[in-house]
């Protein structure tokens, strides 16, 4: 190829000057979907601002005065801290069984070679597909008969057990690409297959681990159906539930209700953005596994 030919094709350019020239029909259709979704969460914070009347004159317009004692009464109030309390003991529990649970059976079907484990993969995976709502009422008559109705415990073991299939389908790929290499170098160095599960395996596979850990606290943060139908004392309650209790105490109180709302979501929208990074880290590290 001479050098006039190469002097006339052309390059792509790179691909932040691409970017750049994104058309303005992108920019306002983005712009359009993050309004769409920041739009009822401002209207909600700011709500929590007004008082009764001033929703009730304008209910689309913005805090005039500014009215702090409806979130004040929320906070002095050992109610909203009960609530996150229960919530925060069976996220907690939910991500450590999982973690527990999943990376043990992620490390046994990525790594050891038995009849069945496909099998055994697509079942995991299938329970993908099995929603809990399908489930609820022979879960409920399994959790009364061990006699965990209106108990926190009755709560976390089946959100662990729902979110095993996710965990299972996100860590076998990071398990399954650790290299053979170190696995039998260690054992050349007499390393046991528990010693290479803790010295190896957990500081290799720790981004999915992350991510699965993170997935599953916000999943039990989040959670409204299960402890509906298990819970009954107000005591017990998680903080999801107990929105819904206190709307319906103070449905009258339309500020106040707005204040407790948009704190209860305060929690699970820092912790999402804190971890953002490592949700989508982690993800593509299953993915190329």
């Amino acid at each position: 190829m001479t050098t006039a030919t190469l002097a006339t094709i052309e390059l792509p350019p790179p691909r932040r000057q691409r970017m750049r020239r994104a058309t303005p029909a992108v920019w306002f259709v983005a712009l359009l979907v993050i309004g769409l979704m920041i739009a009822p969460v401002l209207y909600i914070i700011l709500g929590g601002f007004r008082s009764n009347a001033q929703i009730t004159t304008d209910p689309g317009g913005l805090p005039d005065p500014w009215v702090f004692t409806n979130y004040l009464e929320v906070l002095t109030g050992g109610v909203f801290w009960q609530l996150v309390l229960n919530s925060t003991i069976v996220g907690i529990a939910t991500t450590a069984g999982v973690i527990a649970l999943g990376l043990m059976a992620s490390y046994v079907l990525a790594r050891y070679r038995f009849r069945g484990r496909g099998a055994l993969y697509a079942l995991f995976a299938a329970g993908l597909m099995f929603p809990i709502t399908v489930a609820i009422t022979p879960l409920y008559i399994v959790v009364r008969d061990l006699g965990l109705i209106n108990s926190l415990a009755g709560v976390i073991l089946p959100q662990i057990a729902f979110a095993l299939p996710t965990t299972i389908i996100i860590l076998v790929p990071f398990l399954r690409a650790i290299p053979d290499e170190i696995e039998e170098a260690a054992f050349i160095d007499g390393c046991s297959r528990l010693g290479f599960f803790w010295r190896m395996v957990l500081p290799l596979a720790v981004p999915g681990v992350i991510t699965v850990g993170i997935l599953a606290f916000i999943g039990s943060w989040n959670s409204y159906l299960l402890p509906l139908f298990l819970l009954n004392d107000n005591a017990n309650f998680t903080l999801p539930l107990g929105v819904q209790a206190f709307s319906s105490q103070y449905s009258v109180d339309t500020a106040k209700v707005l204040a407790f709302t948009s704190l209860s979501m305060i929690p699970a929208l820092a912790f999402f953005s804190l971890f953002e990074r490592r949700i989508v880290g982690g993800l593509t590290g299953a993915v190329k596994g």
